[in-house]
């Protein structure tokens, strides 16, 4: 009878647990900022939809779109700046410009990202195409890279090559050697080299975990939305979204800590978003995912240093 009670408690206890995992996950997944998206599928110039205003600040917020008369940000008409700026984003992921926020346009706009801009002062280099020409043998090869900079393509000085980084103090101790090792790994493909060091103050390259308005001008949105961000050289300041589920081994339910410090970093090396999406720079991540470094990736920081 007792085993019988036990077995009884067991599952109960067991079917009580996958019932909150289950509803902690749909919570998850309901509070994504940019859940507001899903209700303007089909919208196109010329009409008025409640959340217009919402979509006119993401765009805003990722560079795409600026208003003149700041009046226009805050109505729902989806008006032809609002169009224009609909088709730049879709010819920046590779989608029809059509202008319409058909499925694949929404689809895109809803997944969690980087909260660096896609486009700085209104020039968009995210897709703009280089040709490279090189041998191999006696065959010349051409590939096309779209890596991109930041606007004046600030950079580390000539001098300056050799760099350090250090975490916030009580910074999350699971975060420290994922974060090591994407500093390793763009030291392995360029010609920087990064050291650790516990003078949080005077290090080169600064990173930590922060919430909402966290004062630097670039506020996190709580779980899904903005991930992380980084600024370009000389800054060095690198922010995880605190918020959001992180883990060091790729996680269905989490994001992965070091594909994200490898995308920040090469922001803080100086190179924007890139239109390729195996690309480590390509601005948005699933949860779970993991990537490495991408040609396009390394012939970019190569392009910027002139190496």
């Amino acid at each position: 009878m007792g085993s019988q009670s036990l077995s009884f408690f067991s599952i109960t206890l067991l079917l009580f647990v996958m019932i909150q995992a289950v509803f902690a996950d749909l919570k998850h997944k309901s509070t994504s900022p940019f859940e507001y998206l899903q209700h303007l599928h089909g919208c196109h110039k010329g009409e008025n939809v409640k959340d217009i205003h919402k979509l006119k600040k993401y765009l805003e917020k990722f560079g795409y779109l600026s208003y003149k008369n700041k009046t226009h940000v805050d109505d729902d008409d989806f008006d032809e700046l609002l169009e224009s700026a609909v088709r730049t984003y879709q010819l920046n992921y590779n989608m029809k410009a059509t202008g319409s926020l058909d499925a694949n346009t929404l689809s895109k706009m809803m997944r969690p990202r980087c909260s660096v801009a896609d486009i700085v002062n209104g020039t968009s280099r995210m897709r703009s195409s280089r040709k490279r020409h090189h041998h191999s043998g006696s065959k010349l090869f051409h590939t096309v890279s779209h890596y991109s900079f930041f606007d004046g393509q600030p950079r580390w000085p000539a001098s300056k090559y050799s760099l350090t980084f250090a975490f916030l103090p009580g910074t999350r101790a699971d975060a420290i050697n994922p974060v090591s090792r994407a500093f390793q790994t763009w030291a392995e493909n360029t010609h920087f080299r990064f050291s650790r060091t516990e003078d949080y103050v005077n290090a080169d390259i600064r990173v930590s975990f922060e919430s909402g308005e966290h004062g630097d001008g670039s506020s996190f949105d709580g779980p899904g939305g903005t991930l992380a961000h980084a600024f370009a050289p000389t800054n060095g300041t690198f922010h995880y979204d605190a918020d959001e589920e992180w883990s060091v081994i790729a996680n269905p339910g989490a994001y992965h800590l070091e594909t994200l410090a490898l995308h920040e970093i090469g922001h803080l090396l100086g190179l924007g978003h890139s239109s390729i999406e195996g690309a480590i720079m390509y601005p948005t991540f699933s949860l779970g995912e993991t990537k490495g470094l991408h040609g396009d990736d390394i012939q970019g920081v190569n392009a910027l240093y002139n190496l």
